[in-house]
């Protein structure tokens, strides 16, 4: 399986960092980052690092075949340009690229709250087969500290991408 991982805007790149260790070995990884999340990573995580401006990186062709690409956090900036079209750096023609070709395209949307406009190009996007998924915590997963908080979230993305993990406490019968 191949991820592409974006990472837009600066408040909560860690997050987005943490999304991308949780990740199996195997997957193969493509970090896009933002000028204002500018990140290294060790090749042995088996992360291929782009620059935002690398407009002509593997990522940005259809024919490269990525399975999935998540946006961690996304910026309301990021969100509008995906939904107008917008495609003038990595991140936005890896996001086009994604609902062309009908691939599974997760954005976490990091602000609250929404404005009105937010919430019209989140629709849009919804009414086009991406994923609205903001980083939402869960009151039954007995989530104690930050950790466990992000890894409900973490999990449950990794859920939408289709990859299997044992980030969270699952609902069950106990709960009833």
């Amino acid at each position: 399986m191949k991820i592409v991982v974006g990472i837009s805007g600066a408040s909560g790149a860690g997050l987005g960092l943490k999304f991308l260790q949780a990740l199996p070995h195997e997957i193969k990884k493509h970090l896009i980052v933002s000028e204002h999340a500018s990140i290294v990573l060790d090749k042995e995580e088996n992360i291929t690092l782009h620059q935002n401006n690398e407009i002509w990186a593997s990522v940005a062709s259809g024919s490269y075949g990525a399975d999935a690409m998540i946006i961690t956090p996304c910026s309301m900036n990021t969100l509008a340009k995906i939904a107008c079209g917008i495609a003038d750096n990595l991140i936005t023609r890896a996001a086009a690229v994604m609902i062309k070709e009908r691939r599974t395209l997760v954005l976490a949307p990091r602000e609250i709250p929404f404005s009105p406009i937010a919430l019209e190009n989140m629709h849009k996007l919804s009414m086009m087969g991406v994923i609205i998924a903001p980083p939402v915590l869960a009151y039954y997963g007995d989530q104690e500290d930050l950790e466990s908080m992000e890894n409900f979230m973490i999990g449950k993305w990794c859920d939408l991408l289709g990859i299997p993990n044992n980030l969270y406490k699952r609902w069950d019968d106990s709960h009833a």
